[in-house]
Protein backbone atom coordinates (compact mmCIF):
# COMPACT_ATOMS: atom_id res chain seq x y z
CA UNK A 1 0.00 0.00 0.00
CA UNK A 2 1.35 3.41 -0.92
CA UNK A 3 1.32 6.11 1.71
CA UNK A 4 1.09 9.73 0.64
CA UNK A 5 2.94 12.48 2.36
CA UNK A 6 0.76 13.59 5.23
CA UNK A 7 0.50 17.30 4.57
CA UNK A 8 -1.03 18.18 7.90
CA UNK A 9 1.85 19.97 9.55
CA UNK A 10 1.64 23.63 10.34
CA UNK A 11 3.64 25.84 7.94
CA UNK A 12 6.36 26.09 10.59
CA UNK A 13 6.53 22.29 11.07
CA UNK A 14 7.80 19.56 8.74
CA UNK A 15 5.20 17.28 7.19
CA UNK A 16 5.19 13.60 8.02
CA UNK A 17 7.47 11.40 5.96
CA UNK A 18 6.05 8.97 3.48
CA UNK A 19 6.39 5.24 3.72
CA UNK A 20 7.43 2.96 0.92
CA UNK A 21 6.15 4.01 -2.47
CA UNK A 22 5.37 2.22 -5.68
CA UNK A 23 8.46 1.32 -7.65
CA UNK A 24 7.86 2.64 -11.15
CA UNK A 25 10.29 2.73 -14.04
CA UNK A 26 11.37 6.35 -14.31
CA UNK A 27 12.65 8.52 -17.07
CA UNK A 28 16.33 9.18 -16.85
CA UNK A 29 17.52 12.70 -15.90
CA UNK A 30 18.67 13.01 -19.49
CA UNK A 31 15.10 12.81 -20.78
CA UNK A 32 14.27 15.41 -23.38
CA UNK A 33 12.94 18.49 -21.60
CA UNK A 34 9.43 19.68 -22.41
CA UNK A 35 9.13 22.86 -24.40
CA UNK A 36 9.81 25.90 -22.24
CA UNK A 37 6.84 27.91 -21.07
CA UNK A 38 7.27 31.61 -21.80
CA UNK A 39 8.21 33.99 -19.00
CA UNK A 40 7.44 37.48 -20.34
CA UNK A 41 9.66 40.21 -18.99
CA UNK A 42 6.76 42.50 -18.15
CA UNK A 43 4.63 39.75 -16.53
CA UNK A 44 1.28 40.56 -18.23
CA UNK A 45 -1.95 39.65 -16.45
CA UNK A 46 -3.13 37.31 -17.87
CA UNK A 47 -1.07 35.84 -20.67
CA UNK A 48 -2.84 33.47 -23.09
CA UNK A 49 -1.07 30.46 -24.52
CA UNK A 50 -1.64 28.71 -27.79
CA UNK A 51 -3.87 25.66 -27.66
CA UNK A 52 -1.92 22.39 -27.56
CA UNK A 53 -1.73 20.42 -30.77
CA UNK A 54 -2.40 16.76 -31.42
CA UNK A 55 0.70 15.79 -29.44
CA UNK A 56 -1.25 16.56 -26.26
CA UNK A 57 -3.27 13.43 -26.84
CA UNK A 58 -0.14 11.39 -26.05
CA UNK A 59 -0.34 9.66 -29.45
CA UNK A 60 -3.67 8.10 -28.63
CA UNK A 61 -2.58 6.61 -25.30
CA UNK A 62 -5.38 6.06 -22.82
CA UNK A 63 -5.74 8.42 -19.89
CA UNK A 64 -7.06 7.48 -16.42
CA UNK A 65 -10.70 8.55 -16.19
CA UNK A 66 -10.29 9.29 -12.50
CA UNK A 67 -7.70 12.02 -13.11
CA UNK A 68 -8.76 15.68 -12.67
CA UNK A 69 -9.92 17.76 -15.61
CA UNK A 70 -7.63 20.69 -14.91
CA UNK A 71 -4.85 21.98 -12.68
CA UNK A 72 -3.75 25.32 -11.25
CA UNK A 73 -0.01 25.27 -10.67
CA UNK A 74 0.59 27.82 -7.94
CA UNK A 75 3.47 29.55 -6.22
CA UNK A 76 3.22 32.22 -3.55
CA UNK A 77 6.03 34.25 -2.03
CA UNK A 78 5.44 35.35 1.54
CA UNK A 79 6.71 37.54 4.38
CA UNK A 80 7.69 34.42 6.29
CA UNK A 81 6.81 30.87 7.17
CA UNK A 82 4.46 31.27 10.13
CA UNK A 83 0.66 31.30 10.13
CA UNK A 84 0.48 35.05 10.70
CA UNK A 85 2.69 35.82 7.68
CA UNK A 86 1.27 37.26 4.47
CA UNK A 87 1.49 36.74 0.72
CA UNK A 88 3.60 39.27 -1.22
CA UNK A 89 3.18 37.76 -4.70
CA UNK A 90 1.20 34.99 -6.35
CA UNK A 91 1.32 33.22 -9.70
CA UNK A 92 -0.83 30.61 -11.40
CA UNK A 93 -0.26 28.49 -14.50
CA UNK A 94 -3.50 26.87 -15.59
CA UNK A 95 -3.08 23.46 -17.18
CA UNK A 96 -5.60 21.22 -18.89
CA UNK A 97 -6.28 17.59 -17.97
CA UNK A 98 -3.05 16.37 -19.62
CA UNK A 99 -0.80 19.11 -18.32
CA UNK A 100 -0.82 21.45 -21.32
CA UNK A 101 -0.63 25.17 -20.50
CA UNK A 102 -3.75 27.26 -21.03
CA UNK A 103 -2.65 30.59 -19.59
CA UNK A 104 -0.80 32.18 -16.71
CA UNK A 105 -1.32 35.04 -14.26
CA UNK A 106 0.84 36.95 -11.78
CA UNK A 107 0.40 39.73 -9.26
CA UNK A 108 2.33 41.33 -6.46
CA UNK A 109 0.41 41.86 -3.21
CA UNK A 110 0.78 44.58 -0.58
CA UNK A 111 1.07 42.61 2.69
CA UNK A 112 0.44 45.70 4.84
CA UNK A 113 3.52 44.84 6.88
CA UNK A 114 7.26 44.30 6.55
CA UNK A 115 7.80 42.27 3.33
CA UNK A 116 10.23 39.97 5.09
CA UNK A 117 13.15 38.33 3.23
CA UNK A 118 13.63 40.76 0.38
CA UNK A 119 16.99 39.10 -0.28
CA UNK A 120 15.02 35.98 -1.26
CA UNK A 121 11.94 37.20 -3.15
CA UNK A 122 13.31 40.62 -4.16
CA UNK A 123 10.14 42.53 -3.24
CA UNK A 124 10.90 45.56 -1.08
CA UNK A 125 8.46 47.72 0.85
CA UNK A 126 8.89 50.40 -1.81
CA UNK A 127 8.04 47.98 -4.63
CA UNK A 128 4.98 46.70 -2.78
CA UNK A 129 3.69 50.08 -1.62
CA UNK A 130 1.52 50.49 -4.74
CA UNK A 131 0.70 46.81 -5.15
CA UNK A 132 -2.94 45.74 -4.74
CA UNK A 133 -4.16 44.36 -1.43
CA UNK A 134 -5.12 40.70 -1.36
CA UNK A 135 -8.78 41.67 -1.23
CA UNK A 136 -8.27 43.46 -4.55
CA UNK A 137 -6.84 40.40 -6.32
CA UNK A 138 -9.01 37.79 -4.57
CA UNK A 139 -11.50 37.56 -7.44
CA UNK A 140 -8.85 37.29 -10.17
CA UNK A 141 -6.94 34.71 -8.15
CA UNK A 142 -10.12 32.72 -7.49
CA UNK A 143 -11.03 32.72 -11.18
CA UNK A 144 -7.79 30.89 -11.94
CA UNK A 145 -8.20 28.38 -9.12
CA UNK A 146 -11.85 27.54 -9.70
CA UNK A 147 -12.72 23.94 -10.65
CA UNK A 148 -9.07 22.89 -10.65
CA UNK A 149 -6.70 20.94 -8.46
CA UNK A 150 -4.16 23.22 -6.82
CA UNK A 151 -0.64 21.98 -7.59
CA UNK A 152 2.35 23.26 -5.63
CA UNK A 153 5.76 22.18 -4.38
CA UNK A 154 5.17 21.55 -0.67
CA UNK A 155 1.50 22.25 -1.32
CA UNK A 156 0.50 22.37 2.35
CA UNK A 157 2.44 25.64 2.72
CA UNK A 158 0.99 27.40 -0.34
CA UNK A 159 -2.52 26.20 0.47
CA UNK A 160 -2.25 27.26 4.13
CA UNK A 161 -1.17 30.76 3.14
CA UNK A 162 -3.91 31.05 0.52
CA UNK A 163 -6.58 29.73 2.90
CA UNK A 164 -5.65 32.26 5.56
CA UNK A 165 -5.62 35.18 3.10
CA UNK A 166 -9.12 34.27 1.92
CA UNK A 167 -10.25 33.86 5.53
CA UNK A 168 -8.98 37.35 6.35
CA UNK A 169 -10.87 38.64 3.31
CA UNK A 170 -14.00 36.80 4.54
CA UNK A 171 -14.04 34.82 1.34
CA UNK A 172 -14.04 31.09 0.55
CA UNK A 173 -11.32 29.99 -1.89
CA UNK A 174 -12.66 27.83 -4.74
CA UNK A 175 -10.21 24.99 -4.09
CA UNK A 176 -11.32 21.55 -3.03
CA UNK A 177 -8.23 19.43 -3.70
CA UNK A 178 -4.48 19.90 -3.81
CA UNK A 179 -1.57 17.89 -5.16
CA UNK A 180 1.96 18.17 -3.81
CA UNK A 181 4.67 17.58 -6.39
CA UNK A 182 6.99 16.36 -3.63
CA UNK A 183 4.50 13.62 -2.77
CA UNK A 184 4.07 12.81 -6.48
CA UNK A 185 7.84 12.57 -6.98
CA UNK A 186 8.03 10.13 -4.07
CA UNK A 187 5.20 8.02 -5.47
CA UNK A 188 6.96 7.88 -8.83
CA UNK A 189 10.28 7.03 -7.13
CA UNK A 190 12.06 9.75 -9.09
CA UNK A 191 15.83 9.49 -8.49
CA UNK A 192 16.22 12.93 -6.91
CA UNK A 193 19.06 13.86 -4.50
CA UNK A 194 16.53 15.81 -2.41
CA UNK A 195 13.05 17.24 -2.79
CA UNK A 196 13.92 20.83 -3.65
CA UNK A 197 12.24 22.38 -6.68
CA UNK A 198 15.62 22.91 -8.31
CA UNK A 199 16.31 19.16 -8.12
CA UNK A 200 12.95 18.28 -9.69
CA UNK A 201 13.60 20.88 -12.39
CA UNK A 202 17.08 19.53 -13.08
CA UNK A 203 15.71 15.98 -13.38
CA UNK A 204 13.51 17.06 -16.29
CA UNK A 205 16.00 19.54 -17.74
CA UNK A 206 13.91 22.60 -16.87
CA UNK A 207 15.91 25.82 -16.59
CA UNK A 208 15.20 28.15 -13.70
CA UNK A 209 15.47 31.76 -14.77
CA UNK A 210 14.62 33.63 -11.59
CA UNK A 211 14.36 31.44 -8.51
CA UNK A 212 11.92 32.65 -5.84
CA UNK A 213 10.04 34.80 -8.31
CA UNK A 214 6.49 33.45 -8.05
CA UNK A 215 5.87 33.47 -11.79
CA UNK A 216 9.11 31.73 -12.69
CA UNK A 217 8.75 29.18 -9.90
CA UNK A 218 5.21 28.42 -11.13
CA UNK A 219 6.51 28.08 -14.70
CA UNK A 220 9.28 25.73 -13.63
CA UNK A 221 6.87 23.64 -11.61
CA UNK A 222 4.37 23.50 -14.48
CA UNK A 223 7.08 22.22 -16.81
CA UNK A 224 8.21 19.61 -14.29
CA UNK A 225 4.69 18.56 -13.33
CA UNK A 226 3.67 17.82 -16.91
CA UNK A 227 6.06 14.88 -17.48
CA UNK A 228 5.42 13.62 -13.94
CA UNK A 229 1.68 13.64 -14.64
CA UNK A 230 2.16 11.71 -17.89
CA UNK A 231 4.44 9.20 -16.18
CA UNK A 232 1.80 8.66 -13.49
CA UNK A 233 -0.92 8.27 -16.13
CA UNK A 234 1.17 5.79 -18.11
CA UNK A 235 1.46 3.54 -15.07
CA UNK A 236 -2.02 4.17 -13.71
CA UNK A 237 -0.69 5.67 -10.49
CA UNK A 238 -3.23 7.10 -8.08
CA UNK A 239 -2.46 10.81 -7.77
CA UNK A 240 -1.73 12.07 -4.23
CA UNK A 241 -4.81 14.27 -4.00
CA UNK A 242 -5.71 15.72 -0.62
CA UNK A 243 -8.87 17.57 0.37
CA UNK A 244 -8.61 21.32 0.97
CA UNK A 245 -10.75 22.51 3.86
CA UNK A 246 -11.27 26.32 3.85
CA UNK A 247 -10.78 28.05 7.19
CA UNK A 248 -13.92 29.18 9.00
CA UNK A 249 -12.18 30.06 12.27
CA UNK A 250 -8.59 31.10 12.81
CA UNK A 251 -6.29 33.15 14.99
CA UNK A 252 -3.74 35.71 13.91
CA UNK A 253 -1.57 34.87 16.99
CA UNK A 254 2.12 34.26 16.64
CA UNK A 255 5.43 35.65 17.70
CA UNK A 256 6.77 38.87 16.33
CA UNK A 257 5.25 41.05 13.68
CA UNK A 258 6.93 42.28 10.56
CA UNK A 259 5.58 45.82 10.81
CA UNK A 260 6.74 46.52 14.36
CA UNK A 261 9.53 48.96 15.04
CA UNK A 262 12.66 48.05 16.94
CA UNK A 263 13.32 49.48 20.39
CA UNK A 264 15.24 52.40 18.98
CA UNK A 265 12.42 53.27 16.64
CA UNK A 266 14.80 53.46 13.70
CA UNK A 267 13.39 50.74 11.52
CA UNK A 268 11.62 47.40 11.19
CA UNK A 269 12.62 44.46 13.33
CA UNK A 270 15.03 42.04 11.63
CA UNK A 271 13.12 39.52 9.59
CA UNK A 272 14.64 36.53 11.36
CA UNK A 273 12.91 37.46 14.59
CA UNK A 274 9.50 37.33 12.97
CA UNK A 275 9.85 33.61 12.20
CA UNK A 276 8.01 31.89 14.97
CA UNK A 277 9.87 28.98 16.56
CA UNK A 278 8.13 25.64 16.73
CA UNK A 279 5.66 25.50 19.60
CA UNK A 280 6.34 23.17 22.50
CA UNK A 281 3.28 22.05 24.37
CA UNK A 282 3.46 21.20 28.05
CA UNK A 283 3.36 17.50 28.79
CA UNK A 284 -0.11 16.09 29.33
CA UNK A 285 -0.52 15.58 33.10
CA UNK A 286 -2.75 12.52 32.71
CA UNK A 287 -1.78 8.94 31.83
CA UNK A 288 -3.11 7.52 28.58
CA UNK A 289 -6.30 5.58 29.44
CA UNK A 290 -6.20 3.71 26.13
CA UNK A 291 -8.14 3.71 22.90
CA UNK A 292 -11.30 5.71 22.33
CA UNK A 293 -14.41 3.56 22.17
CA UNK A 294 -16.73 4.66 19.31
CA UNK A 295 -19.97 6.03 20.74
CA UNK A 296 -18.37 6.74 24.09
CA UNK A 297 -16.67 9.76 25.64
CA UNK A 298 -13.14 10.99 25.29
CA UNK A 299 -11.14 10.65 28.51
CA UNK A 300 -8.44 12.99 29.73
CA UNK A 301 -5.02 11.69 28.77
CA UNK A 302 -6.10 10.12 25.49
CA UNK A 303 -3.63 10.60 22.63
CA UNK A 304 -5.23 12.33 19.64
CA UNK A 305 -3.64 12.81 16.21
CA UNK A 306 -5.00 15.08 13.47
CA UNK A 307 -4.54 14.48 9.74
CA UNK A 308 -5.46 16.78 6.89
CA UNK A 309 -7.07 20.20 6.77
CA UNK A 310 -9.50 21.43 9.39
CA UNK A 311 -11.99 24.28 9.14
CA UNK A 312 -10.90 25.44 12.61
CA UNK A 313 -7.28 26.54 12.52
CA UNK A 314 -5.11 23.61 13.58
CA UNK A 315 -3.50 25.46 16.48
CA UNK A 316 -6.89 26.52 17.83
CA UNK A 317 -8.22 22.98 17.57
CA UNK A 318 -5.10 21.59 19.21
CA UNK A 319 -5.30 24.19 21.98
CA UNK A 320 -8.90 23.25 22.72
CA UNK A 321 -7.99 19.58 22.90
CA UNK A 322 -5.06 20.33 25.21
CA UNK A 323 -7.25 22.48 27.46
CA UNK A 324 -9.67 19.56 27.69
CA UNK A 325 -6.86 17.38 29.05
CA UNK A 326 -6.03 15.46 25.86
CA UNK A 327 -2.56 14.70 24.51
CA UNK A 328 -1.96 15.95 20.94
CA UNK A 329 0.29 13.49 19.13
CA UNK A 330 2.21 14.43 15.99
CA UNK A 331 2.30 10.83 14.78
CA UNK A 332 0.08 7.75 14.89
CA UNK A 333 1.26 4.69 16.79
CA UNK A 334 -0.27 1.73 18.61
CA UNK A 335 -0.73 4.07 21.60
CA UNK A 336 -2.85 6.58 19.67
CA UNK A 337 -6.38 6.74 21.05
CA UNK A 338 -8.07 8.52 18.15
CA UNK A 339 -7.36 9.98 14.69
CA UNK A 340 -9.25 13.07 13.53
CA UNK A 341 -9.49 13.58 9.76
CA UNK A 342 -11.94 15.08 7.30
CA UNK A 343 -10.43 13.03 4.47
CA UNK A 344 -10.29 9.36 5.54
CA UNK A 345 -9.97 8.18 1.93
CA UNK A 346 -6.60 9.89 1.45
CA UNK A 347 -3.81 7.44 2.14
CA UNK A 348 -1.66 9.74 4.26
CA UNK A 349 0.84 8.11 6.58
CA UNK A 350 -1.39 8.85 9.57
CA UNK A 351 -4.49 7.35 7.96
CA UNK A 352 -2.60 4.23 6.84
CA UNK A 353 -1.08 3.73 10.29
CA UNK A 354 -4.46 4.23 11.94
CA UNK A 355 -5.92 1.54 9.71
CA UNK A 356 -3.04 -0.80 10.51
CA UNK A 357 -3.37 -0.29 14.26
CA UNK A 358 -7.18 -0.32 14.28
CA UNK A 359 -7.24 3.21 15.67
CA UNK A 360 -10.74 4.75 15.61
CA UNK A 361 -11.25 7.64 13.18
CA UNK A 362 -13.72 10.55 13.45
CA UNK A 363 -14.17 13.75 11.47
CA UNK A 364 -13.67 17.27 12.78
CA UNK A 365 -17.36 17.91 13.48
CA UNK A 366 -17.66 14.75 15.59
CA UNK A 367 -14.43 15.61 17.40
CA UNK A 368 -15.78 19.07 18.20
CA UNK A 369 -18.82 17.49 19.82
CA UNK A 370 -16.67 15.05 21.78
CA UNK A 371 -14.59 17.94 23.15
CA UNK A 372 -17.72 19.35 24.82
CA UNK A 373 -17.90 16.41 27.21
CA UNK A 374 -14.46 14.93 28.01
CA UNK A 375 -14.49 12.54 30.95
CA UNK A 376 -12.04 13.20 33.79
CA UNK A 377 -8.96 11.03 34.05
CA UNK A 378 -9.45 7.96 36.26
CA UNK A 379 -8.47 8.76 39.84
CA UNK A 380 -8.30 12.52 39.19
CA UNK A 381 -11.31 13.19 41.41
CA UNK A 382 -13.05 15.17 38.65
Amino acid sequence: MTMLEDQTARPDEPADETGESLRIPVQSPAVQAPAALPLPLDFPVPQQHASPGPAAAENGESWPESYPQGYAVVDVETTGLARHDRIVSAAVYRLDARGEVEDHWYSTVNPQRDPGPTWIHGLTAEVLADAPLFTEIADAFADRLADRVLVAHNAVFDWSMIAREYARAERTPPVRQRLCTIALAKQLSLPLPNHKLESLAAHYGVAQRQAHHALDDARVLAEAFRPSLRLAARHGVRLPLLTCQPLSEWSEGGFGGGGRRDQGGSGHRPYGRSWRPARKRPACPYPNPGRYEPGGRLVQGMRVAISGDTSVDRELLEDRATEAGLHIASQVSRLTSLLVTNDPDSLTSKVVKAQAHGTPVVDEAAFGQLLLDVAPAPGSGG
